[in-house]
């Protein structure tokens, strides 16, 4: 299968507009994870409440650099799960917006294992990675699952069918897994021996 053009959906993050993308668990929500404005539409879109953090997707951890300041246990975590479907929590430095992370001091990073979720991050920057769908319905594994009010406000990658389960969400700092997801029981193994 011929990976999907990004083009229009680079163009539309850069004008702080809202993408729809496929990765490795379900169907994304991507912005320009550095403009607040951007951000505010993701909120929107979803009907999240806005003291509810939003994770970042870069191409490779070396894209996060300039935005979390990983401990030695954090990045030993990062070097074995990601790229992958993992959203790991890290200290974020002050080039994260407040509006992303609801003025905390950590920031979720993901990587996502997907080529066109990583091609557009590559090309645009960190873009927001929270699931499309409105806040409380089930994640979309297709586009056309996706609530028509956050597809119609976005530019839509169709990538086919998505595996369907959520990233897990771990905290490597307190060893504690906040939302078991792919790779949980791996996870938590390596939390165990750490």
């Amino acid at each position: 299968m011929t990976p999907p053009d990004v083009t229009d959906a680079v163009a539309a993050i850069r004008r702080g507009d809202l993408v729809v993308y496929p990765t490795e668990t379900v169907y994304g929500l991507g912005a320009d994870a550095l403009n607040a404005e951007a951000i505010g539409r993701v909120f929107e879109a979803k009907g999240r409440p806005r003291d509810r953090p939003l994770s970042m997707a870069v191409p490779e951890l070396s894209a996060a650099a300039d935005y979390v300041r990983p401990s030695a246990d954090e990045r030993a975590f990062c070097d074995r799960f990601l790229p992958g479907p993992v959203t790991v929590l890290l200290e974020r430095t002050d080039r994260v917006p407040d509006e992303l992370v609801a003025g905390r001091d950590r920031v979720g990073i993901r990587v996502p294992d997907q080529d066109t979720a990583r091609a557009l991050a590559r090309r645009t920057g960190p873009i927001t990675a929270t699931s499309a769908n409105r806040s409380g319905e089930p994640s979309a594994t297709r586009p056309g699952e996706i609530a028509r009010s956050v597809r119609d406000r976005a530019t839509v990658i169709d990538g086919g069918e998505t595996p369907g389960t959520e990233s897990t969400v771990v905290d490597v700092s307190r060893a504690e897994i906040l939302r078991r997801g792919a790779l949980a029981d791996e996870i938590e193994a390596w939390l165990a021996d750490a």
